[in-house]
């Protein structure tokens, strides 16, 4: 740890020195990422017109650890273009100890699902399989396993769904093809295929068919029964599959009889067997696959024989992925490099066909590359079938995703070289706004960054990390005294040996699941961690000497098994918590069920933990309008979103959900009298912890936010950032949007919207007492008796941090820039140059927004007490080091 000056603004301009703690002895490394996956789209109707629709789908993220990430777009209000992408939404956290080898994912009901839409969350299934013989299906609501499947025939080493999301194909140890029937939300065993005598490493379905119309004659005569049969009969129909073995070749089935139709061979060095580790199926039924030896190679699927071939990797192709038009290849694998391959049409007077090329390649990561997708997501349809875009409307780039085990996301541009010749050309829109560029060997590509939990004690001088299944808790020695400190080096000690921080604990607990939440009180006596079934709360207690000691009570599963118990239930209730809080004189613990979705208060200033309350807001759903919060405006129409909590919890009107969603994030009000808490669908609600009751529902937000925190000196103000980063204000007390916050986002500079990642939390300076915000003769205050605050005092310092970036915010200059904005914007109407009032607010616009981005990858960050600062960062190079070598092979005359 080392202890720089950092810079804090005073109404001034000259600075005050900030003591920065920057702390890298955190031992933290993310899981690799083993699997991606986007939502299949919906096959199109045969009756109905085929018109795309330009919407994001989930990523889908396995990592080796088992757990699964769920990342959602983060544009608002279908914005077509967001710089911080695809972000985290939630984690499935997968069993102890587990992996995720390959993902696949289906629509729930494929023949009711509407053709032009993109499914959610709540329209699809999610199975996964790590390696065994066991195949897992999700509930994405829940948020833990649903059911599992046995394969019959081994460990599973491949899966896929087929086009209509009705059949998934499992590719077992044993060599056979095992198809499960998902008609109906079910997973149940279908058939089995004729067996080879090779382990399926890979799997693919070939185009489907549509159905043929019928001849006239037959209509007529069928009249009667023709809307039940067309009904009852699907559209589209599955005719092959193919799969790579370990046997040097790939065999295709005919789906109806379940028999090996024909096998195509693959080259092989030395008599070893040549691994086919990944294959994909085109629209007009090219069979593309990746070999152990890092040959690309393209089959006809009609007499199965290779018409083109390919040495594009120095070693093992772990996967492929195919462009949304059909006509791109995108590989990679152990070489860490990615690979593109168009397809080239011949001349139209040539009586030939068109060729494939290898035309880019990019290396974008350090390591492996285990997985890659593409959104849109191919589509292996006839042409005359594909969506197309309205005329006139932008044209998506579309986006390749990558990932391997280096732990990052990488997004590239991957649009078609030929569109950008095309009349679509000048409507092309990058959506990551990375740059102008939008092909894949120009564009410029996205970190989507990794994240930790860790959480920072200010009283305490405590820092806390969870990992997969254990804690770390580091505490930070005090500063030098200021006497000793001379141009921002502590002269008195050899900066060698100089030691600002020590390793008080480690734990190491017995889940069943990975963790998904801890926490740390504020004066460093409690202690709480929980996987989704069971939490651990700890007292924490130091000798004399330093040492901390961890001492469990025991009492307080049984305390949560007897409030969380479910009416006329038998089981065992969950006791997992998915999100803690404390208040800031560490006697209250607020807790969110992960199951359940109640919000339990707990006293901790007694001598046994005690329930003071619990609220099960989040369960209810009367208060919703397609999930948005509503206001009832008219006579004889209540208020969902009433002051008043009495009314708002005697109400019959209230009913439970089914599947309540996850508490996603909880904030407390400095003075301990103000609780937050927000869900996934959108929702937020006060409560009151002096009164311990129900106060008020704040509107509901586009997205859920990303950071929930109340402003130290105005309590009752919270903020709420978006995974955009934009930012919304409400007033707890009086039930509105402060003045001074009208408008707040069109008066941040761009320069905050437009990070790469997004913001992943807000630290405050602390001040002794609360008081108005206030700069010079501007006063943020709703009340005009309000007195403004001195102009010597220190304004309050915000500053919002990401991965990659920290920006310094002046609360006060906000509202002096709003009115100073209104002024100064009717004048400059006027005039066609610069107003001097616009000169003087870029100024302070650079004195009081500063971003910098010398730190990277951001964990935590903090104040400690005022101006003493706090950072934990583990930079990717630390975590690098601890993965086994990458791939390298040298080549004669090349360094």
């Amino acid at each position: 740890m080392s202890t720089a000056e950092g810079q804090a603004s005073k109404t001034n301009d000259n600075p005050t020195p900030v003591a920065l703690h920057r702390c890298r002895f955190v031992d933290y490394s993310p899981s690799p990422i083993t699997a991606l996956a986007f939502p299949p789209l919906p096959l199109p109707s045969l009756r109905a017109k085929k018109q795309a629709r330009n919407e994001y789908g989930t990523l889908v993220v396995g990592h080796a650890n088992g757990n699964i990430d769920l990342l959602e777009w983060t544009g608002e209000d279908d914005e077509l273009q967001a710089r911080q992408a695809w972000q985290l939404r939630k984690t499935l956290p997968g069993p102890n100890p587990s992996k995720v080898d390959t993902l696949a994912l289906a629509i729930r009901f494929p023949d009711i699902f509407p053709s032009s839409k993109v499914p959610s969350l709540s329209d699809l299934r999610l199975f996964s399989c790590g390696g065994g013989s066991e195949l897992l299906e999700w509930d994405i609501a829940r948020n833990c396993v649903k059911r599992t499947a046995p394969s019959q025939g081994g460990s599973i080493w491949s899966m896929a769904v087929n086009p209509g999301s009705t059949i998934l194909a499992l590719g077992c140890e044993d060599g056979t093809v095992r198809l499960l029937s998902l008609v109906a939300d079910t997973l149940e065993h279908l058939r089995r295929f004729d067996r080879v005598k090779a382990r399926l490493l890979c799997i693919a379905w070939g185009p489907p068919v549509p159905r043929q119309a019928r001849p006239a004659a037959a209509e007529k005569s069928d009249a009667n029964d023709a809307e039940s049969d067309d009904d009852d009969e699907e559209e589209w129909s599955d005719s092959w599959l193919v799969a790579g073995g370990s046997d040097s070749s790939l065999h295709k089935w005919d789906v109806k009889t379940g028999r090996p139709i024909d096998r195509m061979i693959t080259d092989k060095i030395k008599g070893e067997k040549t691994l086919v580790w990944a294959v994909g199926v085109l629209a007009d039924g090219t069979i593309v696959s990746g070999d152990s030896l890092g040959t690309v190679k393209f089959w006809d699927s009609m007499t199965c024989t290779q018409t083109h071939s390919f040495s594009a990797h120095a070693a093992d192709v772990l996967c492929l992925t195919i462009g949304t038009e059909g006509s791109t290849v995108f590989t990679s694998g152990v070489d860490q490099k990615i690979v593109q391959f168009n397809y080239v049409s011949g001349a139209p007077e040539a009586s030939s066909s068109g060729k494939w090329i290898q035309s880019a390649s990019r290396r974008v990561h350090s390591h492996d590359v285990r997985s890659l997708a593409m959104w849109p997501p191919h589509t292996p349809t006839p042409a005359s079938y594909r969506r197309k875009p309205s005329p006139g409307s932008p044209y998506i780039a579309p986006v390749l995703v990558s990932g391997g085990l280096d732990m990052s996301i990488a997004l590239i541009p991957a649009l078609p070289a030929h569109v950008t010749t095309s009349n679509v050309a000048a409507r092309v829109i990058n959506p990551i706004a990375s740059g102008v560029a939008t092909t894949f060997e120009d564009s410029y590509y996205r970190r989507i960054p990794y994240r930790a939990t860790v959480c920072v004690a200010r009283t305490a001088r405590l820092i806390l990390c969870m990992y997969q299944t254990g804690l770390s808790l580091w505490r930070i020695l005090d500063i030098p005294d200021a006497s000793t400190v001379i141009d921002g080096m502590d002269n008195t000690t050899d900066p060698e040996t100089r030691v600002g921080w020590e390793n008080v604990l480690e734990m190491e607990l017995n889940v069943h699941t990975n963790l998904i939440s801890s926490a740390l009180s504020d004066d460093g006596r409690w202690l709480v961690a929980s996987d989704l079934y069971e939490t651990k709360l700890f007292k924490l207690t130091t000798t004399p000497t330093g040492i901390v000691k961890a001492n469990r009570i025991r009492s307080f599963t049984p305390l949560l098994q007897q409030q969380l118990s479910v009416a006329g239930s038998k089981e065992t209730p969950s006791t997992g918590g998915r999100k803690f809080v404390f208040t800031p004189d560490s006697t209250k613990m607020i807790m969110a069920s992960a199951s359940t979705s109640v919000v339990v208060v707990i006293d901790l200033g007694s001598k046994e933990p005690t329930v003071l309350r619990q609220f099960e807001h989040h369960r209810k759903t009367s208060s919703l309008s397609g999930k948005r919060v509503i206001r009832g405006s008219g006579k004889g129409q209540r208020q969902h979103a009433s002051r008043r909590g009495d009314e708002y919890e005697d109400t019959d009107e209230m009913i439970n959900s089914e599947i309540p969603p996850p508490i996603l994030q909880m904030a407390v009000s400095p003075d301990g009298q103000w609780l937050a808490s927000s869900d996934e669908w959108c929702r937020t609600f006060i409560y009151n912890l002096d009164s311990i009751q129900y106060h008020t529902t704040i509107p509901s937000l586009p997205h859920p936010p990303n950071v929930m925190a109340f402003v130290p000196d105005r309590p009752q103000v919270l903020f709420s950032v978006l995974p955009s980063n934009s930012m919304h204000v409400y007033d707890v007390e009086t039930g509105e949007v402060p003045t001074w916050a009208h408008d707040l986002n069109s008066r941040i500079p761009q320069q905050l919207f437009s990070t790469p990642d997004p913001v992943l939390g807000i630290a405050f300076d602390p001040v002794e007492s609360p008081q108005p915000i206030a700069n010079g003769d501007v006063t943020m205050t709703e009340s005009p008796l309000e007195s403004p605050r001195s102009t010597s005092a220190l304004p309050p310092t915000t500053i919002l941090w990401g991965s990659s970036w920290l920006c310094k915010l002046n609360l006060d200059w906000l509202g002096q820039y709003s009115k100073q904005r209104k002024r100064r914007k009717s004048e400059a109407e006027k005039e066609n140059f610069p107003s001097v009032s616009d000169i003087r607010n870029s100024t302070s616009e650079s004195r009081n927004l500063r971003v910098i981005t010398q730190y990277r990858a951001i964990l935590a960050m903090d104040f400690l007490k005022s101006r003493e600062l706090v950072l934990v960062e583990q930079p990717l190079v630390n975590v690098l080091s601890k993965l086994p070598p990458a791939f390298f092979k040298p080549k004669y005359g090349r360094t």
